[in-house]
């Protein structure tokens, strides 16, 4: 989480050729090309062409990758199109929704580019509860149409982020206690395969599957759309953001971790350690200050929710307290300025049993060294909902931890990049003699440490991932995500 600022706001990836020639891609012939974009409903966007760079920009600034097609879907039978196209012409397919993933991972050198951003389409069932969301839709995509009817699935915490890569990989917000994971939520999901096959995954229809893409990443297929449980929620709440001095970091976190032994689950509180920022919310002698925040949101009543967050705001004398009652959608986008298009992140995680004096110390000493302001190192106190399902459930692992350090560096200029990568690598090494092990795969930095971090995000659901993998895609067509390689056939 970064710091509600006023910035209204080695690397991951390398520029490929991009090779295209008299119209064909890598070698591939023109005519080809040329019949794969007339089957498409969408366009099939090449270099050279007008919207070519818009077309590879990410939200995350430090990836540069140059595809050689990027293929604009508008519905499931362009997916299976561009699988089709991918896998006959020897492609390795990226895949893109909302293009949040930090690791970059919507986006490949010379091969092509599957783009869902257009397929936006989101259908509330209220009677039901339920709610069939494409897979190009955001986080405010979802929310706006499901509070509507006072209605919400749990998601993230920044309304830009991308439904696909967040669920597919597990998805933390603010309900995570009270109604779980994202992936939790899943009802049924709709997943072109490696053969182009359209399937629904679902209880009763390609369980396996189904079992794999809640946490398994994108290894599986391309999803075009989830199917989602939904709560009340709304549309008014109460959200909590308090400033604390950072030498206060020990009171206040110590503080957060007994509230929640008798707090409800409705809460799910963030710890977070960065520097003020110059902002006019702030006073003036505080900005650039190291601090320790506290954030949490009520999705009831109000004024229950004022109440029962009170101890949190209380937790010692503030900096500022920016808490108060707001609507549901307003909480949802309220860090959404943190994050800019176009800046440059780089993000690690670590989970840990415990935050112990030594830890905290540690944490508080971290962020002060980061190299930007914009940085920050957040505590995720986990536990309820998220905590019942079981470690075998779900793909989707490390259900157990009471706690998840998020490690974020942000950072605007392309020069300073050097440094804030290393600032997150060395205080990952360092918080991981904290840990027991486990990591969240949707903050894995590049994933640099390969099958190590691989091992450790999927925890005791490797084996089984990967034969789910060799079912639905053996030949490993789908390798730009958190990769799992097919198990290979017992020797006959």
């Amino acid at each position: 989480m970064a710091t509600m600022s006023a910035r209204r706001g080695s690397d991951g990836g390398s520029a490929g050729n991009g090779a295209v020639a008299d119209g064909g891609a890598g070698g591939i012939p023109a005519a080809s090309v040329d019949a794969f974009a007339a089957r498409l409903t969408g366009r099939l966007v090449r270099p050279g062409e007008p919207d070519y760079e818009s077309a590879r920009r990410l939200w995350n600034g430090v990836i540069d990758r140059r595809p050689a097609l990027v293929a604009r879907c508008r519905g499931d039978d362009d997916v299976a199109a561009a699988v089709d196209f991918a896998r006959d012409n020897g492609l390795s397919p990226a895949v893109r929704g909302g293009g949040h993933g930090v690791a970059g991972h919507a986006l490949c050198d010379d091969g092509l580019v599957i783009d869902l951003s257009e397929m936006t389409g989101v259908e509330v069932d209220a009677g039901a509860r339920t709610v069939r969301a494409e897979g190009g839709c955001t986080l405010g995509d979802v929310d706006r149409a499901t509070q509507a009817h006072g209605l919400a699935t749990p998601l993230g915490v920044v309304s830009a982020t991308g439904i696909a890569g967040l669920t597919l990989s597990g998805g933390m917000g603010w309900l995570r206690r009270r109604y779980g994971l994202s992936c939790d939520n899943l009802v049924s999901a709709r997943v072109v395969t490696a053969d182009g096959n359209l399937l629904t995954a679902g209880a009763g229809e390609h369980e396996d599957l189904f079992w794999a893409i809640r946490g398994g990443g994108g290894n599986f297929g391309v999803v075009t759309s989830f199917e989602y449980r939904l709560h009340p929620v709304g549309p008014e709440v109460f959200l909590c953001f308090v400033f604390y001095p950072a030498d206060r970091a020990r009171q206040v976190l110590r503080s957060c971790e007994r509230y929640l032994s008798e707090a409800p689950e409705e809460v799910a509180p963030l710890g977070v350690l960065g520097r003020v920022p110059a902002a006019e919310e702030f006073p003036e002698k505080a900005h650039g200050e190291p601090f320790v925040g506290v954030a949490a949101l009520f999705p009831g009543d109000p004024a229950e929710g004022e109440r029962v967050l009170r101890p949190l705001r209380e937790a010692a004398e503030p900096i500022r307290d920016l808490s108060g009652p707001t609507t549901y959608l307003e909480a949802q986008s309220f860090l959404d300025g943190d994050y800019p298009d176009g800046w440059r992140y780089y993000w690690k995680s670590v989970n840990t049993p415990g935050l112990g004096d030594e830890l905290i110390d540690r944490l508080a000493g971290r962020a002060a060294e980061a190299p930007s302001p914009y940085s920050t190192l957040d505590v995720w106190y986990q536990g309820g909902a998220m905590a019942r399902v079981g470690e075998r459930e779900t793909a989707f692992a490390n259900r157990g931890a009471p706690y998840l350090l998020g490690i974020e560096a942000n950072w605007q200029e392309e020069a300073d990049t050097a440094r804030n990568v290393s600032w997150v690598r060395d205080t990952f090494t360092d918080l991981r003699s904290f840990s027991s092990g486990g990591v969240y795969l949707n903050f894995p930095g590049f994933l640099e440490e390969g099958e190590q971090l691989l091992r450790e995000g999927y925890g005791g659901n490797v084996r089984r991932l990967a034969e789910v993998k060799a079912a639905y895609d053996p030949g490993n067509l789908f390798r730009h995500n958190a990769n799992i390689a097919p198990l290979a056939p017992p020797p006959s």
